[in-house]
């Protein structure tokens, strides 16, 4: 995903092809708790951005997590995503 601006977001990492990557509603999800590891996180990915802040707000704005543990202080930023998936963003 691209946090540095620009009109829309893309899901590809960097220096890879682009796929399509479909999602599915999981029926009884239990969203893991960062950093608790009750329950396993599946998929843990690292956003490169050029400005940890204005990506951080970019992302808060709709909705994103904002877990209390943050190891990376101003390295990087852990964020969860609507169903509670960690991800980083870390600074470029």
């Amino acid at each position: 995903m691209d946090l540095r601006g620009g009109s829309r977001p893309s899901s590809t990492p960097r220096g890879s092809a682009r796929r399509r990557r479909p999602l599915v509603r999981v029926e009884d999800h239990r969203a893991p708790q960062w950093p608790d590891s009750a329950v396993p996180r599946r998929f843990h990915p690292d956003f490169a951005v050029g400005d940890l802040h204005a990506a951080e707000a970019r992302l808060l704005e709709p909705g994103a997590g904002e877990p209390d543990h943050q190891p990376g202080h101003d390295r990087w930023r852990v964020r969860t995503d609507p169903a509670g998936h960690p991800f980083c963003l870390v600074r470029d």
